[in-house]
């Protein structure tokens, strides 16, 4: 039925006015309907020029993200170097006894300095090393290399090429400061063959905790950012830099069992033994002396701890809890005692204790928060140099 018909039907008497009301009605409706039909028109004539925009925005965001990536690397290339190094492989055969070969790795390094101090995995020096050579991104080589300096529990060690000035140090960022889905870039000597290898990603978590190495090399290494940009074998020691071209992380590990999961040391983990080898010559670890369990729930359940995070200072034998003579013996510390922060910083599983006094120099004295008998108290240790057989 028309519309005319339909309102004829139902109002029979409808006065001169209603009539016209209802032609408004229909005239309003055509309008609209011509109005949305010339609104679609208009938008398909508007469409691919919006699509054209969005398309041009995409493309050049692309370029000049490209083109940032390519400058942060011109900008660092130099401070990178490919480690070589050979080492001797002992071996017994119980029919023809000891014998040793030369065993080649490589690795890659960062120059700290201008006068040669470089910066690089603990695990691409191996104990055994007998010579290390650095070939940096112009060719040059420089086979004078000593290794002055390791921190295994962090997986750093710090080389020194002798007699050499000029160089181009990288600059240092603030890894405190570091978001995840933070854009990165990674540089290094990719399988021991191309250096200046580069790849790109995002920080995609923080505080992971890994066991690396196989067999009797293996250690735990915590506080690590992980990240999609690919790390390869040789990457290790390389840097991870953030948008500006600061080296925010050391690489060290990737995930065997995954593709494009890597690990990094974050850089103010390893600021500290910077400062003391560029001050002494040598790494000079500071130290508290004590032995102790990392608190977490599981943990604080089965000692019945009152709480589930911080260092719990603990030995069977309650006077070895600390080390006699040491900054946490001659500050007081006891058997039982829980260490919660650090200078403000709390304790955690993703930041044990050790790595937060890492953070500090020999003869400081940092404040720790400790908890004892359900009492917080304050206590200052004086830090001092860890013993040469710690």
């Amino acid at each position: 039925m028309a519309l005319e018909d339909y309102t004829k039907a139902h109002q029979p008497d409808n006065p001169p006015r209603t009539q016209k009301l209802q032609t408004h009605i229909l005239g309003l409706m055509i309008m609209s309907g011509l109005v949305g039909f010339g609104g679609g028109l208009l938008a398909i004539r508007v469409s691919p020029e919006i699509v054209s925009s969005t398309e041009s925005i995409t493309q050049r965001v692309v370029t000049e993200n490209g083109e940032l990536i390519a400058d942060i690397v011109d900008q660092v290339a130099d401070s990178v170097v490919s480690i070589n190094v050979t080492s001797l492989e002992e071996s017994f055969n119980p029919f023809f006894g000891s014998s040793s070969r030369e065993s080649q790795s490589a690795g890659t390094g960062i120059i700290l300095t201008s006068d040669g101090l470089v910066v690089t995995n603990d695990h691409v020096i191996p104990d055994n090393v007998t010579e290390v050579s650095l070939v940096f991104n112009d060719g040059s080589v420089y086979d004078s290399v000593e290794v002055i300096g390791r921190e295994p529990f962090n997986d750093i060690a710090y080389l020194q090429i002798k007699d050499v000035s000029g160089l181009k140090p990288a600059s240092l960022g603030d890894s405190d400061k570091v978001r995840v889905g933070q854009q990165v870039v990674a540089i290094g000597n990719a399988l021991g063959e191309f250096d200046t290898t580069v790849t790109s990603g995002i920080i995609s978590g923080q505080g992971r905790p890994i066991l690396a190495g196989t067999g009797a090399d293996t250690e735990l290494l915590v506080n690590l950012f992980q990240t999609d940009a690919s790390i390869n074998p040789g990457n290790s020691g390389g840097p991870l830099l953030d948008m500006n071209g600061d080296i925010i992380a050391i690489n060290t590990a990737v995930a065997g069992n995954a593709e494009n999961i890597g690990f990094a040391i974050p850089i103010n983990d390893v600021k500290p033994g910077i400062v003391s080898v560029e001050k002494h010559g040598e790494l000079i670890r500071p130290y508290m002396g004590v032995r102790y369990i990392t608190l977490n729930k599981e943990v604080a359940d089965d000692l019945d701890v009152e709480t589930e995070v911080g260092a719990l200072i603990y030995d069977e034998q309650p006077s070895q809890a600390t080390i006699a003579g040491s900054p946490a013996d001659k500050a007081g510390l006891e058997n039982g005692d829980v260490i919660k922060e650090v200078n403000g910083i709390a304790l955690s599983e993703e930041k044990p204790l050790p790595n937060v006094v890492g953070r500090f120099q020999v003869g400081e004295t940092v404040t720790l928060k400790v908890l004892r008998g359900g009492e917080e108290l304050s206590i200052d240790v004086t830090l001092e140099q860890a013993p040469a057989n710690l």
